[in-house]
């Protein structure tokens, strides 16, 4: 019976190293072709952009009466009646810092 051929250790980590290499290129191309898409530039519109210019004035003014105090809650309402700009979005954007 013929005696089957030794591989040699540096052989067997050379062949790891290439599978290795050719798996971190294959994830990186998988994840660069399946990141998002950037969000386009949304224009605001004049009523939104005062409304949430306003909450920001509102926020300011609380924060520099709450100084001193450990608790508050801060409640806004705004009722708009009959405008069909909802500017739920804009202002959700804005507070969570995609500006």
């Amino acid at each position: 019976m013929p005696k089957p051929t030794r591989t040699s250790r540096r052989t067997w980590v050379a062949a790891w190293v290439v599978l290795c290499a050719a798996g971190l290129a294959a994830t990186a191309g998988l994840n660069d072709s399946l990141a998002p898409d950037p969000r386009p530039e949304r224009s605001v519109s004049a009523e939104c952009a005062e409304y949430v210019a306003d909450i920001e004035r509102q926020l300011a003014k609380a924060k520099a009466e709450q100084e001193g105090e450990e608790d508050g809650v801060l409640t806004f309402s705004r009722v708009q009646v009959g405008t069909r700009d909802d500017c739920g979005d804009e202002l959700r954007d804005h507070l969570r810092g995609d500006r």
